[in-house]
């Protein structure tokens, strides 16, 4: 069991509640990072499942739960042979943090039948750059946990020169050795900076509405991620997220709706 897989484990009181431990070493400067949230939520669903992949999560992030016990209470809506419907909300305190409606079902491992190409092309990975350690005050825990190469202009923001496009494009793999499973995938959709740094924004932009597919099973090795975003407006903007696998198949999807940051 990896460090990630501690980390997101669920453990089952009973058939519709989960207790689990959030852990601080996924803070973005104090808040936790809302993929890894999703990954502990979606251990406790798929492990109430008699399906065995999250093919689609819709999160409502209520408000930021702080490091330490919660728990994970689940309604099956719908059960079927191919799929199942569960909502799921992380508690803390006897309070709803995070509402999700996730549906499960089991995914082959086959080729598709149809799939458009790569709509970005990275640089090769040694010409790609990796952001600067965090300073120990910032309480940016979660880059200790993944690896991540940035196309360089998607990060120019770092230097004053964004490049006025909300975009942003990375390699990512977790920094403890792990093939990649629909749990890192889940903090992957939501692993990028957010991509209004990029067109000339700064500071801690809390999601308020995610939802990621689950397209394939992925290949081992890096993951590629490719952020952009549509408008920012009236002091919100969105965000999407293509997850390609080592082998370049488009591995999961993400759309998210978030506040511009302040500061």
């Amino acid at each position: 069991m990896t460090k990630f897989d501690e980390a997101t484990q669920a453990i089952r009181v009973d058939e519709n509640t989960y207790d689990v431990c959030l852990d601080s070493g996924y803070s973005i400067g104090g808040p936790l990072n809302g993929g890894y949230l999703m990954a502990v939520i979606l251990r406790a669903v798929v492990d109430a499942s008699p399906h065995a992949h999250p093919v689609t999560t819709g999160a409502q992030f209520l408000r930021a739960p702080r490091p330490g016990p919660a728990r994970v209470r689940l309604e099956q809506i719908k059960t079927g042979r191919t799929a199942t419907m569960t909502r799921a909300t992380l508690v803390q305190d006897d309070r709803s943090f995070i509402e999700t409606l996730v549906t499960t079902a089991t995914l082959a491992d086959v080729a598709p039948d149809w799939m458009d190409g790569p709509p970005v092309v990275m640089p090769p990975l040694e010409e790609c750059v990796r952001l600067p350690d965090p300073k120990p005050e910032s309480n940016m825990t979660l880059n200790a946990q993944m690896e991540m190469a940035f196309d360089p202009p998607t990060i120019g923001w770092l230097d004053g020169r964004p490049t006025g496009r909300p975009e942003a494009r990375a390699y990512f793999r977790m920094a403890e050795p792990q093939d990649p499973d629909p749990y890192v995938l889940a903090l992957a959709v939501d692993a990028l900076p957010p991509v209004v740094f990029s067109a000339g924004e700064r500071g801690w932009a809390p999601t308020v509405d995610l939802t990621w597919h689950l397209r394939a099973l992925p290949a081992p090795g890096w993951l590629t991620l490719l952020g952009s975003g549509r408008m920012i407006s009236d002091g919100w903007f969105d965000e999407e997220v293509e997850v390609r696998d080592s082998t370049g198949r488009l591995i999961a999807q993400s759309r998210q709706l978030a506040r511009v940051g302040r500061g």
